[in-house]
């Protein structure tokens, strides 16, 4: 990658939604090589966007208002494939890839484990699929990964980590499964640069006034390959962002 690009990735939490609020406003001013959406909760045809010089690709939930992932991108790709070629979990609009000659971009938004855990069975054999999936990727050339990755992975990255320890999300499961995928060769951007920050979030529950006492949970990730972290400029969590549960996230990459 010879040039200085920009990567955003957020969960908006209904795309007809945010387009009725500041969406086009944000989007312009994040001017975004490439912007990365989680759950449109849409299917085709029931949304137009005007985004003039965007490439627009979208991953579309069989159930109705479910799920759904999109990227806006201003650069044409060489391929794009949705899903991860694992039929038991392609069928809720959950990823897009994007080859380019350097690397490519996934775009993802993974299983929730719901109240109770109920689908924790169903987002660990996503987990497993998914991570085989990105190894495969990664065998061929650099992988960024961005999306709501819905795990926090350590106890850094949430505000109350006793109280949510056999919750979704945080569940011991999930954060081994976060950690195993890591030392495939993959790196955490943010903490990569930032460590020990603590006390910021992307995501906050509506309930309890949570993002006003800034009550949250760190899920929303750029995840890039080892070997490509020397491209990387900066990644950052942009929590002066509104509209959604949940923030944007941004990745930045060098000029040579």
């Amino acid at each position: 990658m010879a040039r200085k690009m920009k990567f955003i990735s957020w969960n908006v939490n209904g795309l007809r939604a945010i387009v009725k609020k500041d969406f086009d406003k944000t989007f312009n001013e994040l001017d975004a090589d490439f912007f990365c959406i989680q759950e449109t909760k849409m299917q085709a045809g029931q949304l137009k966007l005007e985004l003039p010089g965007y490439h627009q690709y979208f991953d579309y939930a069989e159930r109705k208002g479910y799920s759904g992932t999109a990227i806006f991108t201003k650069h044409e790709p060489l391929n794009v494939s949705y899903g991860i070629q694992a039929d038991e979990f392609d069928h809720e609009g959950r990823a897009i890839t994007l080859e380019y000659p350097d690397f490519y971009l996934v775009n993802s938004y993974v299983p929730n484990s719901g109240a109770g855990l109920k689908r924790l069975d169903f987002r660990m054999g996503w987990d497993t699929a998914f991570q085989s999936y990105l190894a495969h990727l990664n065998q061929d050339k650099p992988v960024i990964l961005c999306g709501d990755l819905n795990v926090a992975h350590k106890e850094i990255d949430l505000k109350n980590p006793q109280s949510n320890h056999h919750n979704a999300g945080f569940t011991d499961e999930e954060r081994q499964s976060f950690s195993h995928f890591l030392d495939q060769g993959f790196i955490d951007t943010f903490r990569h640069f930032y460590p020990d920050m603590a006390d910021i979030y992307s995501w906050w529950s509506y309930r309890f006034h949570a993002r006003d006492r800034n009550a949250g949970w760190r899920i929303d990730y750029f995840i890039a390959s080892e070997r490509f972290a020397d491209q990387i400029k900066d990644s950052k969590i942009l929590t002066d962002v509104f509209g959604s549960d949940h923030c944007p996230v941004e990745l930045l990459t060098k000029a040579d």
